[in-house]
């Protein structure tokens, strides 16, 4: 089995071309190729099949020619990676699957349009952000609170006064169930200027990674929201570098670097 290893921000992902969908990627399999000591190591799994090969987003083939199937670094599935998609969208050019420019990926959280070029940085079309109030969080023991952003995915971004470096994201946070019954992404953050944004995440199904886009935006918009704020730009740091958020009046967008990194063979699914 062919892959390849690609980042955007240091979120990296396992890359696996499944054009003709042929593929029966297990949980164990995604887990095992993910496995950063047994395996080829990774945040996550993006397999390239055609949308219309696959029945739960067959009605996006008119819009989107290639599928994201995304998958968690537990083997979950997952509605959408803002990361992910970029470097989706990296792989589709240099593999020659699609035209520099602008395209649309179809995902479990929608239609999503890309801009590229043959090299450089990589932007999504990420939707409106849904807000849906406040919740809370217990983040390395301590309590948090933020805002309940949906960005296809669930996200609880919180505004927090210590630095975001003081806080241990080594375990998942505990928050409120029946606000998500299928886990989130929990965003500390910090205000260190004029729109401009520190961050760290932990993703459900991948623990603390170096970068989460769709949780880059949800920032934005919490830090916007706090700020009374509706549109704008944000640069957001994480510890895997740096994105651009836009906040526009029906939608948002997210710019940053997608690069691959290797390809080779995988010997077998489990």
């Amino acid at each position: 089995m062919r892959f390849v290893k690609g980042h955007g921000t240091e979120n990296d992902f396992v890359i696996l071309p499944d054009a003709d969908a042929t593929l029966n990627l297990s949980a164990r399999d995604v887990a095992a190729l993910c496995d950063r000591r047994a395996g080829i190591g990774a945040d996550g799994v993006l397999r390239v099949v055609r949308t219309k090969l696959c029945p739960e987003v067959a009605g996006q083939a008119g819009a989107a020619e290639w599928f994201m199937d995304y998958r968690n670094a537990d083997g979950g599935i997952a509605e959408m990676c803002g990361n992910g998609v970029r470097v989706f969208a990296r792989y589709l050019v240099d593999a020659g699957l699609a035209a520099p420019g602008e395209f649309a990926v179809a995902t479990r959280g929608g239609v999503k349009r890309v801009r590229l070029g043959v090299s450089g940085d990589v932007t999504v079309d990420m939707g409106r952000p849904l807000v849906l109030g406040e919740s809370r969080a217990v983040v390395g023991g301590r309590e948090c609170r933020g805002l309940n952003v949906n960005m296809g995915n669930p996200h609880l971004a919180c505004a927090v006064e210590e630095p975001v470096a003081a806080f241990d994201l080594g375990r998942e946070p505990d928050f409120d169930r029946e606000i998500y019954p299928e886990g989130v992404n929990v965003e500390i953050f910090n205000v260190v200027g004029d729109h401009r944004l520190s961050m760290r995440v932990h993703e459900r199904g991948s623990g603390e990674t170096r970068s989460c886009g769709t949780g880059a935006v949800a920032t934005a918009v919490a830090a916007a929201h706090a700020a009374g704020e509706t549109t704008g730009t944000w640069e957001v740091w994480i510890p895997g570098g740096m994105v651009t958020v836009t906040l526009a009046e029906d939608t948002s967008y997210l710019s940053g670097p997608a690069v691959l990194v290797a390809s080779g063979e995988w010997p077998a699914l489990l």
